[in-house]
């Protein structure tokens, strides 16, 4: 008898502002489908580890994986190269100078083995007013007076939850990145939530913990 875990069907959301358990997720962490991107239900979601992946014209699709990458900011990596990036004169950083400019960036910029994106018209609608409510934030690094790179994110006060970054030239992103990590392990954040493992990520030095952990530091 197979000890996998059994095939759960996605619990499909109504109007009510609730989610099922986060142990209710799939093998691949999907957890729900349905509901809506209104700032209460997007906020809940973060609350309770859950976030929204999907793509244009399709169902809103909410997950909860396990494990989960995340870094803790005083384990981020910071090579060499990069430090005489951060100390020398090359990149300028601002923060919630340009929210509108980085999600559409996020939304737009080309990525490898990856077609369209998952950043739609109604995702950008709803961060965008999460930002004007103060809890969507962003990171946008300039060379000279033009905008190459950057992130956003939702702040939840002890978590910062990831979404996307950009980068248009060499290690913008990355350094976005390495300053939110420097300015969260001075605040004494627990952890940024990357959400998914990808290599470069955890060249900077994030790494996958147990869903359970992170919903206990949630």
């Amino acid at each position: 008898m197979s000890k996998d875990k059994p095939h759960i069907p996605p619990f499909f959301l109504t109007e009510a502002l609730e989610f099922p358990p986060v142990e209710m997720a799939n093998t691949e962490g999907l957890l729900a489908v349905g509901g809506d991107l209104s700032p209460e239900r997007l906020l809940l979601a973060y609350q309770n580890g859950i976030f929204p992946w999907f793509n244009e014209d399709a169902l809103i699709l909410w997950w909860c994986p396990d494990p989960r990458m995340v870094l803790f900011p005083d384990k981020i990596k910071i090579s060499k190269s990069m430090r005489k990036i951060l100390n020398g004169n090359q990149f300028r950083l601002t923060r919630n100078t340009a929210f509108e400019a980085v999600i559409e960036a996020c939304a737009s910029v080309k990525r490898t083995d990856q077609t369209g994106t998952w950043i739609t018209r109604e995702m950008k609608k709803a961060y965008l007013e999460l930002h004007r409510r103060g809890f969507a934030v962003s990171y946008e690094v300039w060379k000279a007076d033009t905008l190459v790179g950057g992130l956003y994110g939702i702040d939840l006060g002890h978590i910062f939850c990831g979404e996307s970054m950009f980068s248009l030239v060499s290690n913008a992103s990355k350094y976005a990145f390495i300053r939110l990590a420097q300015d969260l392990d001075a605040k004494d954040y627990q952890c940024v939530d990357c959400q998914l493992y990808t290599k470069h990520l955890a060249s900077l030095g994030a790494e996958e913990i147990s869903r359970k952990t992170f919903m206990s530091m949630l």
